[in-house]
């Protein structure tokens, strides 16, 4: 099927960098990180998007859900690599094929000295159904904290993603790219354990979203994200997150 294909595409040149280099889809609360699992971790995920009112045209969105792991894959210190699948549910018959893989390549802050931001590329969302559930998104990102002497402003992301045309729509129009924007900081002030953030993505397709949320860390491998999504199509409700993630 074509959206495999792809998928053993992204993977195989995420291996042929790495031999060039030396001879995750992890995610803020909505959009991809720059984020990526280390070398053998496993990273298990639970999320629920549950709907805050009826849409527009006063039809009841389903609660989404959605179950993935995710595993780091490469044991080098300056060039990570993540694989990973999701299974997801709450789409009416696209429940039929509810599996999703995802892949990213990135490379961690400070790697090449002390003003080298994160990079990351990678796709998720490659599903197995052609033309239904193959929406393919590719993205590129890099994210760089920033500090103003002993006080951290937090780290600033930004990049860009490109999904299906024929199924990232704006109504009946194609709206199948746009920018990936996020601001997030751990408030040490507060707890080391407490993470808040605000991401975006562009489009105003079903990707396309403005989220708000924070995170807390209830053990070493578990933390809990609360978010608020608002969608840039005003015509779907908005919204709540919750997602539940384990390490180990």
């Amino acid at each position: 099927m074509r959206a495999l294909k792809i998928m053993f595409s992204v993977v195989s040149c995420c291996l042929l960098i790495v031999s060039q280099c030396f001879a995750t889809a992890s995610t803020h609360i909505w959009s991809p990180s720059t984020d990526v699992q280390p070398y053998k971790k496993w990273h298990l995920t639970s999320d629920y998007y549950v709907p805050t009112e009826n849409n527009a045209d006063n039809s009841r969105t389903a609660t989404v859900t959605n179950f993935g792991l995710t595993v780091g894959i490469l044991p080098f210190e300056k060039l990570n690599a993540e694989i990973g699948f999701d299974h997801k549910s709450g789409y009416g018959t696209l429940d039929d094929f509810p599996w999703y893989f995802n892949t990213k390549l990135g490379i961690p802050e400070n790697a090449y000295g002390k003003f080298f931001p994160a990079l990351a590329i990678g796709i998720y969302d490659v599903g197995t159904k052609e033309n239904k559930t193959t929406y393919n998104v590719v993205y590129g990102k890099a994210g760089k904290t920033i500090s103003l002497g002993e006080l951290s402003l937090g780290r600033f992301s930004a990049g860009y993603f490109r999904g299906d045309s024929d199924l990232l729509l704006h109504s009946v129009k194609r709206d199948n790219d746009g920018a990936l924007l996020c601001w997030e900081r751990t408030m040490t002030e507060i707890s080391d354990k407490l993470w808040v953030a605000v991401d975006y993505q562009g489009s105003r397709s079903s990707y396309g979203a403005l989220n708000l949320g924070f995170s807390w860390k209830f053990a070493d491998n578990t933390s809990a994200i609360f978010g608020y999504d608002i969608y840039n199509d005003r015509d779907l409700a908005n919204a709540y997150t919750i997602q539940v993630d384990i390490d180990f």
